[in-house]
């Protein structure tokens, strides 16, 4: 695979744009499945929810009306006077029996309607009664009517000739419409499979289904493995609890993951709960999924085809160059190559027989040059020679001054030996702090001469730096510029300084006097020509400050940017120029 790349750009060119259109597409795609199995998920439960409130709708319109024809009864002018009678009256019963028929007769969800009088009369419903679950709360809570005025049952069993059939009971209590005397009860018996039947036909994403739940969390009517009276727990441990009117649960993780919807009911304590399993709406994404990786692979494809076929086109003109170039003769002349587009590549090849062309110049200019090697030679030795003569006369007129006893003038002399022999310093380009400043008191022992009492020279260094090695001739420019543009203009005696330090970010130099100062404009002028990146000056006499962006650009190329000159000065009171030599370069 290694060699594969490595001999051929077009195979580099072709994996890469493959790669690099690849990875963006299988990411789009896993994007784009997981956006539709969410919008999926979310349409489930949207729609599940829709169905719950239908069903509360159905419901809620059958237990108000239930409700109602309770208050109803309860009111009526026959029921009021049949159990306020001690004595059991036939004609009475057979009349609100067949007022019982009437109120049920266009209502299929009532099973029966039962009028229990107090005391020793039978109770009187509109189906005869064989038997019954049915077991009142006054029984466990007697009081409980005190506090309520009506109790809805747990689903029981109750037997007629009918039959046995599954009931919900709404229980209320009668009393006198008169003295507020509690008279008898009545029962309202839904007939729960009809309920039962409605849920079922409300079924949510295929296997989706609902439940019906009491407010203890027990089943009323759902699908028919579901037992009713039997607690939601049962089924799903672990569930967590119905919080709010409305809202989503997740129960159960990986295939048997299912998305819980539930809703209360606002006219009895019954909740809506629908379930959902994730494998309904999750099967309706391998359709898209598959759409997706067919998508995916068809794009990829023609990426391939297309990359493959732009690369092919690209490359052609480079290989045919290649080619050409490693079966040339070097010691033949370069012949031109067509050009045949004007891209890059077209360029490129351009850029070639210009190349070739000028080989050839280069070829005959190198021939010329060969006859001048020897001129350039004999100057270079020249200028070679030159120094050492020049110290030789320096030599000779510093002691033809002291045999004239001339002090003055041997002392200029055999400075000015000393100041030019460090500045060669047989080209090499570093020294130690300590000849630095020898070579500083040889240009200021020269300058005290020519202009006596004029100032003051000092030197400060501290423990341990004169073995430190630093790049030359770096503190002479910045005396020198102290002197001629802050000490000599001013009136009367001045003071140049130097101070060296160590510390941990290296040598601290700062080179300090007491002259004129520098104007805030031309400070600012300097600062900025000290902030631009090291260039070769064309002309220093131009604008002015060449010593000091000479000694600030070899800094910045030797030491980097941080070590260059930092100038504070203040007019009239004087000028402080800062550098560092960084440890790793002393």
């Amino acid at each position: 695979m290694k060699n594969w790349l490595g001999k051929s750009l077009k195979h580099k060119l072709s994996l890469l744009i493959i790669m690099a259109t690849l990875i963006p597409l299988l990411f789009l795609g896993l994007f784009s499945y997981k956006m539709a199995e969410g919008f999926t998920e979310e349409k489930a439960k949207t729609s599940g929810m829709n169905t719950l409130r239908q069903l509360e709708v159905y419901l809620d319109t059958m237990v108000k009306d239930v409700e109602n024809m309770s208050l109803f009864l309860i009111g009526h002018n026959g029921v009021q006077i049949y159990l306020k009678s001690p004595e059991n009256d036939f004609v009475q019963q057979t009349t609100i029996i067949n007022f019982l028929n009437n109120l049920a007769f266009s209502k299929d969800y009532i099973a029966n309607i039962i009028i229990e009088p107090l005391g020793s009369k039978p109770p009187i419903s509109h189906k005869s009664i064989v038997g019954s679950d049915f077991t009142d709360i006054t029984k466990t809570y007697p009081d409980y009517y005190q506090q309520h005025p009506k109790w809805w049952s747990s689903v029981h069993r109750q037997w007629s000739f009918d039959g046995v059939r599954k009931v919900i009971t709404l229980a209320r209590p009668i009393r006198s419409t008169d003295k507020f005397k509690l008279i008898g009860k009545e029962q309202i018996n839904l007939d729960q499979a009809i309920i039962a039947h409605q849920i079922r036909l409300s079924s949510l994403e295929k296997d989706g289904f609902v439940l019906l739940l009491d407010e203890r969390n027990r089943i009323i009517a759902g699908p028919a493995a579901f037992e009713t009276n039997v607690p939601l727990s049962a089924y799903y441990p672990d569930m967590g609890a119905f919080t709010g009117s409305s809202g989503y649960l997740d129960y159960g993780e990986g295939s048997g993951k299912k998305s819980i919807i539930y809703k209360s009911m606002s006219s009895v304590n019954w909740k809506l709960v629908g379930i959902i399993p994730s494998q309904e709406y999750r099967s309706q994404n391998r359709y898209f999924l598959i759409l997706t990786a067919v998508a995916v692979f068809v794009s990829l494809l023609f990426v391939i085809i297309f990359v493959l076929f732009l690369i092919q086109k690209i490359t052609k003109p480079l290989s045919v160059l290649t080619n050409f170039l490693k079966n040339s003769s070097p010691e033949e002349p370069l012949p031109a190559l067509p050009v045949k587009s004007i891209d890059e590549v077209g360029q490129l090849i351009v850029s070639y027989n210009r190349l070739s062309s000028r080989i050839v110049k280069l070829t005959d200019e190198v021939k010329r040059n060969e006859s001048l090697k020897k001129e350039a030679d004999m100057q270079a030795l020249q200028i070679q020679i030159n120094p050492h003569f020049l110290y030789n006369t320096l030599s000779s007129i510093h002691w033809l001054a002291l045999m004239n006893k001339d002090a003055k003038i041997a002392e200029m002399v055999g400075s000015l030996s000393d100041f030019l022999r460090f500045s060669l310093n047989n080209g090499q380009e570093y020294c130690s702090v300590e000849q630095e400043m020898v070579h500083v008191k040889n240009y200021v022992s020269i300058q005290s001469i020519r202009y006596p009492d004029k100032f003051e020279f000092q030197v400060h260094m501290g423990s341990g730096v004169e073995g430190n090695y630093m790049l030359k001739l770096l503190l002479q420019p910045l005396v020198e510029n102290a002197m001629l543009h802050g000490i000599l203009k001013r009136d009367g005696r001045g003071k140049i300084s130097i101070d060296v330090s160590y510390d941990e970010h290296g040598l601290q130099f700062r080179v300090q006097d007491d002259g004129l100062g520098i104007t805030p404009e031309r400070l600012e002028w300097l600062q900025a020509q000290l902030a631009e990146h090291p260039t070769h000056e064309k002309d220093p006499s131009v604008s002015g400050g060449y010593g000091l962006r000479n000694v600030h650009n070899r800094l910045v190329l030797h030491y980097g940017r941080d070590a260059g000159l930092r100038i504070h000065s203040i007019e009239g009171e004087g000028t402080q120029i800062l550098f560092t030599i960084p440890s790793q370069g002393a």
